[in-house]
C-alpha cells in the first residue's frame, strides 16, 4: 500500500472588495507612556514620607489625596518646621527616605535657599515644608483639602464675566 502525499491547499482567490481596499494596514507604534505609581506604591511613599518627618520633629503633618483634583499628583503633604535648617534637613532626609522607599524617579526640590517654603516633587507625590507664618498664608490645606470648593469651569472671555 502506498502512502498518500499530503496535497498543498489551493492559493485563495481575493475577493474584489479585498483587491480595492488595497494592503492591510499596520498599526502604527505608540510612544511608550511614562509609567504612573500603582496606588499602594504611593502609599508605601507617603508613609516613607511622614515616618522622615515625625523623625525630624515636623509639626502638623497633614497628608491630602488629591487624585480627583488635580492631575500633576495624587497625594500632597504639608508639614511645618521651626526653623530654617531644621525645614532643610527635613528635606534632605525625606530625599533619601524616599530613595529606599523605592522612587526611582529624580526627586526635585525647589526653595532650599528660601527660608520659608520648601517644595519637594516626588511624581505622584508632592510635600510642602513650611514655616508656620508661610503655611498660615499659603492655606494650603483649605485650597486642596476635602472641605475645600470644587473647581469651576470659567470660560474666559465668554459673557457671564
Amino acid at each position: 500500500m502506498e502512502a498518500l502525499e499530503p496535497v498543498a491547499p489551493r492559493p485563495r482567490k481575493l475577493r474584489k472588495t479585498e483587491v480595492e481596499a488595497g494592503p492591510v494596514a499596520t498599526p502604527r507604534a505608540r510612544k511608550p507612556r511614562k509609567p504612573v505609581a500603582a496606588p499602594p506604591a504611593v502609599d508605601r511613599l507617603v508613609e516613607a514620607a511622614r515616618r522622615s518627618l515625625e523623625d525630624d520633629k515636623a509639626e502638623d503633618i497633614v497628608v491630602l489625596d488629591i487624585a480627583d483634583r488635580s492631575s500633576f499628583a495624587d497625594r500632597m503633604i504639608v508639614a511645618s518646621g521651626l526653623a530654617d535648617r531644621q525645614i532643610q534637613a527635613m528635606a534632605q532626609h525625606l530625599e533619601q527616605a524616599l530613595r529606599e522607599a523605592g522612587l526611582r524617579q529624580r526627586v526635585q526640590v525647589e526653595g532650599l535657599g528660601s527660608s520659608d517654603w520648601v517644595l519637594i516633587d516626588a511624581g505622584d507625590l508632592v510635600i510642602h515644608l513650611f514655616k508656620p507664618e508661610a503655611r498660615a498664608e499659603r492655606a494650603l490645606e483649605r485650597m486642596w483639602g476635602p472641605d475645600s470648593p470644587a473647581g469651576e469651569v470659567r470660560l474666559v472671555g465668554s459673557d457671564t464675566e
